[in-house]
């Protein structure tokens, strides 16, 4: 094989190491970058988590039926309609980041995301006002959704940008906040469901997350308010057609970024899915499924920046090849094994496989995304790309992985469609390694 050279059309590699060491004040902003991200991404994945994690009592709140399979697949269908917002979301708020700046992205998406959360907490149940009672919660989560649609590329474009070096680094820590927010929310689910009645639980209880979540959003306001904007913008001309370019000169960037977030979502939505997939599928207690959950974000918050801090030695592709493909032999092995052996320390130990094979895969992807789109129009062609992977493949996932179980009559169903997604995120790497030198 030739050896890799770097294509200036396609932007440096992730592995590029500037000449010059990088200063004190260099290194303090990009810390602070990194919580100025971290706070708005972990609010947007910890609603996303908690929606997915109580999506048992969501259910019979809001979307009751005689069937408790159809009221469950209701509101996870709720769950994945929010995603067609995304690629709208990723458009417009995508576009406003590229031409009126990063931290102005940031801000509007944070604030969108609130919005939608405190909806979400003053919403009222089906049994006070009837069918009502979900068109407001799908519209919380479409309000989400489209937040949601900007709110990583936005944050990882500014994290990323601000990285004076080991990019692959700072960008992990947008995986890692996923994990805490999973985390966090695995937290929640664990206290209230052992702690609390369930009829606490349904008639208060499953609000109480929701509102922990109120409390981050000021917050992360006030930190992204008091940022600068990014060097790298700063000193870019704004494209004047970020979406046209998108499609038009960085297209095949764009299409091979779908297919390498298409492993990256699943994996993630997988473990959102797992508590109820553990008390549906497998008949666990509902306090212990939520266990896994929160291994998987413990796992994920503690891996991630270290396979960010591989990635910069030695290729962003180098460290995800091997994780992708690993996923792909291992999905039905390990669903085999929770089916067989349906007890808690099973579950632990696949969850923690689970976390360090998304870690190795997802902890170097935003900074591998950054590198392969222009400045001038990166954070439209990062939404874009994204959220077409994220709604193609993720948003729908838990609705997909409850009918795939009702429909073949088989707990292994989830391990079918995560094979799947491993092998087309196995060929966009190999494509982006290939034909866009990304080590």
């Amino acid at each position: 094989m030739a050896p890799e050279s770097r294509s200036p059309a396609h932007g440096p590699t992730t592995t590029d190491i500037p000449r010059t060491t990088p200063t004190a004040e260099q290194v303090r902003d990009a810390r602070k970058a990194v919580v100025a991200a971290s706070v708005g991404n972990g609010l947007e994945w910890f609603d996303l988590t908690v929606y997915g994690t109580f999506a048992v009592t969501i259910s019979a709140l809001f979307f009751p039926t005689d069937n408790p399979t159809s009221s469950l697949m209701l509101a996870f269908l709720s769950f994945g309609i929010s995603f067609i917002m995304r690629p709208i979301g990723a458009v417009v708020i995508g576009r406003y980041s590229d031409r009126k700046g990063r931290k102005a992205g940031l801000m509007l998406s944070i604030m969108l995301m609130f919005a939608g959360t405190v909806i979400i907490v003053v919403a009222p149940t089906a049994a006070t006002i009837g069918v009502a009672a979900s068109v407001i919660i799908v519209l919380a989560r479409l309000l989400q959704g489209f937040s949601a649609g900007g709110e990583f590329a936005s944050a990882t474009t500014f994290l990323v940008e601000y990285a004076p070096n080991r990019k692959s680094f700072y960008g992990s820590w947008q995986v890692a906040t996923q994990g805490a927010a999973i985390l966090l929310a695995g937290l929640f689910g664990f206290i209230l469901n052992n702690y609390l009645s369930e009829h606490s639980l349904e008639s208060w209880g499953w609000r109480v997350p929701f509102i922990f979540a109120l409390l981050i959003g000021p917050v992360g306001m006030y930190i992204r308010n008091t940022m600068e904007e990014t060097p790298e913008f700063r000193s870019t001309t704004p494209s004047k057609a970020p979406v046209t370019d998108t499609f038009t000169t960085n297209r095949g960037q764009m299409l091979t970024i779908v297919g390498i977030v298409a492993l990256c979502t699943v994996s993630a939505y997988m473990a959102l899915y797992m508590p109820t997939y553990a008390i549906r599928s497998l008949g666990m207690d509902p306090a212990g499924a939520f266990v896994s959950t929160l291994t998987f974000g413990a796992v994920l918050f503690v891996a991630a920046p270290l396979f960010g801090i591989l990635a910069d030695r030695i290729g962003a592709t180098r460290v995800m090849l091997p994780a992708a493909i690993a996923s792909a032999l291992t999905a039905i092995p390990l669903f085999a094994l929770i089916d067989g052996f349906p007890y808690l320390p099973m579950m632990v130990g696949i969850e923690i496989i689970f976390g360090l094979l998304a870690a190795a895969y997802f902890g170097p992807v935003p900074a591998l995304m950054s590198a392969l789109f222009p400045a001038e129009s990166r954070t439209t062609g990062l939404s874009i790309a994204y959220n077409i992977g994220v709604t193609v493949f993720g948003g729908f996932a838990p609705f997909i992985l409850t009918w795939l179980i009702d429909f073949t009559g088989t707990a292994l169903a989830p391990s079918f469609y995560l094979l799947a997604i491993a092998i087309v995120s196995v060929c966009s790497t190999v494509v982006v390694r290939r034909r866009y030198a990304q080590r």
